[in-house]
């Protein structure tokens, strides 16, 4: 258990950080886009491999669509939710809405188990969200033109926030169902062609800002390119040795990296509040991680 935990750890650092350049990015679409690209290139002939040895039900293959579809929008509602909101305001909010609904799902359908201690982590992580999502800004349309005619109300970017969490529950358990017939690679690859899928039709609007990206951008897409499927790669073999409903909120340590990150690098507002919701967060990551199974 010991060594799922470090590659939880690992996998929620290095998905703060690729979320960070994705929110720095000018345009967050075809970013995503270029980051995600490399990792579905090298990592096709690997899937086909094991598909043409898998023997899949029809249902499992329909998991499989259902992991790609879900990724898809969860790309192309992450590229909108960082063209309306901070950093740390978002952040917090979609990667701590799966905290308490995938062990939820996990003790009321796979079978698990958490732990009095084990809840309570969660109500004090949850406690932590909220304090988190508190004292956002309305977009500002001087900050850029991606941000031009957004709506003025800071709640859309909370809410769209929600549903991206709501997403990742969902692509959480379908993978976790996935990896009995599939290896962490392959059920990567999976996800990452639904993602590429989801941003193509935007990436096909704007390509005339492609080159720009690209030459201008080359080491942070090189970064995101290698952090973004690491992350999750990260969580797929942690999970494959350990119950999900106690690891996958552990990787939401990614939650104190990201306010971090977004307060001291990109100099977001309300450093104290949000500082203080980390410390929150963190202590019960540590009920859960210690007590919590």
């Amino acid at each position: 258990m010991s060594f799922s935990l470090i590659l939880v750890i690992c996998s929620g650092l290095a998905h703060a950080v690729w979320n960070l350049l994705t929110k720095s990015s000018t345009d967050k679409a075809v970013y995503l886009w270029c980051i995600f690209m490399p990792s579905t290139i090298l990592l096709l002939p690997l899937l086909a491999g094991e598909m043409s040895r898998a023997v899949l039900s029809p249902a499992a293959l329909g998991m499989l669509v259902c992991s790609a579809a879900l990724q898809a929008f969860y790309a192309w509602l992450l590229s909108h939710t960082y063209r309306r909101g901070d950093l740390s305001q978002v952040y917090p909010v979609m990667r701590g809405t799966p905290t308490l609904l995938i062990p939820l799902a996990g003790v009321c359908f796979l079978g698990e188990r958490l732990t009095l201690w084990g809840w309570a982590g969660i109500v004090l992580m949850l406690a932590g969200f909220a304090v988190m999502g508190k004292g956002s800004r309305p977009p500002d349309a001087s900050q850029g033109p991606e941000n031009a005619g957004a709506s003025p109300k800071w709640t859309q970017p909370v809410v769209m926030a929600l549903g991206v969490g709501v997403t990742i529950t969902c692509y959480t358990l379908v993978d976790k169902w996935n990896l009995q017939h599939l290896s962490p690679l392959a059920i990567l690859e999976v996800t990452n062609i639904g993602f590429v899928l989801g941003l193509t039709p935007a990436v096909i609007r704007q390509g005339r800002r492609m080159l720009p990206i690209l030459t201008s951008g080359w080491g942070r897409i090189l970064s995101g390119a290698i952090l973004s499927p690491g992350s999750y790669l990260l969580f797929l073999f942690a999970i494959r040795e350990a119950e999900v409903a106690s690891l996958a909120p552990l990787r939401e340590i990614g939650i104190v990296f990201g306010t971090v990150l977004g307060l001291v690098l990109l100099k977001e507002s309300f450093p104290a509040r949000r500082l203080t919701a980390s410390a929150i967060v963190l202590s019960g990551i540590l009920l859960i991680a210690f007590l919590g199974s």
